[in-house]
């Protein structure tokens, strides 16, 4: 036995396994490729020997490696039903091939891991709780800001209380995302920015490249090449001269 291959086994349990079609799909039955053909090739490379090793599941075989096997091979089918397959504890050689050595294992179909699941179903309802505090938490200026990312333009129409409950509902919904943006201060200075062009305290010009003073057409910046604009006059309040221009559209606000 290569030394990769015992690497391969390392913490190997000996229990029931389920396996999984990806992408939702259920057919009623699927068969994926059992023993390796031109048209279907089923090989495992093993780093150790520095060559490719020929798999075959045969029913009647401990190993799927052709070059362990012995005697006579009594070919075994690898299908899916409902677009599911349960494979018993017993059959080992299966489990390792699904499990271990089939090229189309992890793209095509996978195993149900309960636990990664738990653990990832567990982060997800860290993320969605510490999500939902910050939103019920967030300021009316905020939680415009960073909902204004998520539905644009149409948050002008809504109240206070309106925002206040589709931020929770993105909070809930899309909780990692939505911390990303809370926490990202350019998020606030884009709103900054489209309020102020809303209130025609500035203008952008028709081909998104130039922002203007709107009272006299003095060119504030002109907006990179392929740059959200909003996102490129965020960035621009940073900078020294972008400071001053915040301080006075701030005072145009009041």
């Amino acid at each position: 036995m290569s030394k990769q291959k015992s690497t391969q086994l390392e913490g190997w349990e000996i229990k029931d396994r389920n396996y999984y079609l990806s992408g939702n799909e259920s057919p009623l039955t699927y068969t994926i490729p059992s023993k390796h053909t031109r048209k279907h090739p089923l090989l495992w490379f093993d780093e150790v020997l520095g060559a490719q090793r020929e798999l075959k599941y045969a029913t009647n075989q401990a190993s799927v490696f052709v070059d362990e096997q012995k005697g006579e091979s009594t070919m075994g089918h690898i299908t899916f039903k409902d677009g599911t397959m349960f494979v018993p504890k017993e059959q080992q050689n299966l489990q390792k091939m699904l499990s271990l050595y089939h090229p189309l294992s992890g793209h095509r179909f996978y195993e149900l891991k309960p636990q990664e699941v738990a653990v990832s179903d567990l982060d997800y309802l860290q993320w969605e709780i510490e999500a939902l505090l910050a939103a019920r938490d967030m300021d009316i200026d905020q939680a415009e800001a960073v909902l204004r990312v998520e539905i644009g333009t149409s948050i002008n129409k809504l109240s206070s209380k309106e925002i206040k409950r589709d931020l929770l509902m993105f909070a809930k919904s899309n909780p990692q995302l939505f911390m990303e943006l809370a926490n990202d201060d350019n998020v606030q200075l884009r709103n900054f920015g489209i309020k102020a062009a809303e209130a025609r305290i500035i203008n952008l010009s028709q081909d998104q490249r130039i922002f203007t003073w709107a009272t006299n057409g003095k060119k504030l910046m002109t907006v990179p090449f392929d740059e959200n604009p909003y996102a490129a006059f965020a960035a621009y309040l940073k900078t020294d001269e972008g400071v001053e221009i915040y301080k006075s559209i701030e005072k145009k606000f009041k």
